[in-house]
């Protein structure tokens, strides 16, 4: 089946796994997109449902309100080693610029943070509000990057609750002062936490030191929080892959 990564072939977004023989239709910001590709009535698209299902299909129907799509191929793609990240509860802007980044990098699961110094933030990224739109953020990343998974958005927590239930594993905390990230062994699941600007206070620090958090580093330098994240989800995403390919060697 053509996954349309390397043939140009335009991928939509269903909240419905597509099934074959029938057809599935998608909605208004779905039907701007063919409008903007220029596509017609039978070329063929690609379309994705955030949960592994890919299919293949062809346009039925374009108009202003929807597209229709006739499915003719499916198949299903599992899931990456996963990777949870707890984002900051930070300037909004920065926080959607680092969603779409981490979705690029087939993030398994966000998590905003409210730390000490959160607080401080305005505007700040929070709420029920924001986290649609970090969903339409990370819907846009992943049918441009050819992805499969959409990342769950977990509801935000203070610190306390973020770190205690956090996902078995292995836990990194970055921090400029930790052992250099690339220098340690990166195994699934793996959960890295971010912290806000200006860093944690030292009573966070301590709670994630007593239960357990590795501080790594990603260099000499304090790094933007949004920066030092997509570092860290790029260093592990490219770990685990050469992990894979070693044990099948």
């Amino acid at each position: 089946m053509d996954d349309g990564r390397s043939s140009g072939v335009a991928t939509f977004f269903c909240d419905e796994p597509p099934q074959v023989g029938r057809a599935t239709e998608l909605g208004e910001s779905e039907a701007h997109h063919a409008r903007v590709r220029r596509l017609e009535k039978g070329d063929r698209v690609r379309l994705v449902d955030g949960a592994g299902t890919v299919a293949s299909g062809l346009l039925a129907r374009v108009a202003k309100a929807g597209v229709t799509v006739d499915v003719t191929d499916v198949s299903h793609v599992g899931p990456l080693p996963p990777i949870h990240l707890l984002a900051p509860v930070a300037d909004r802007d920065r926080m959607l610029w680092l969603a779409e980044k981490a979705t690029e990098l087939g993030l398994t699961s966000w998590r905003g943070v409210m730390w000490r110094r959160s607080r401080g933030v305005a505007p700040r990224g929070e709420g029920d509000a924001f986290r649609a739109k970090l969903r339409v953020r990370m819907i846009a990343a992943l049918t441009q990057s050819g992805g499969a998974w959409l990342p769950a958005i977990l509801p935000d927590a203070g610190a306390d609750e973020a770190v205690e239930t956090a996902k078995p594993g292995v836990h990194f905390l970055l921090d400029v002062a930790g052992e250099p990230m690339l220098t340690l062994p990166v195994t699934p699941p793996l959960t890295i936490a971010v912290g806000p600007e200006g860093g944690l206070d030292d009573e966070e620090r301590a709670r994630l030191a007593l239960a357990g958090w590795m501080p790594v580093s990603l260099g000499v330098t304090t790094l933007r929080f949004e920066t030092a994240g997509t570092a860290a989800l790029a260093i592990a995403r490219a770990a685990l892959a050469a992990n894979v390919e070693s044990a099948r060697g």
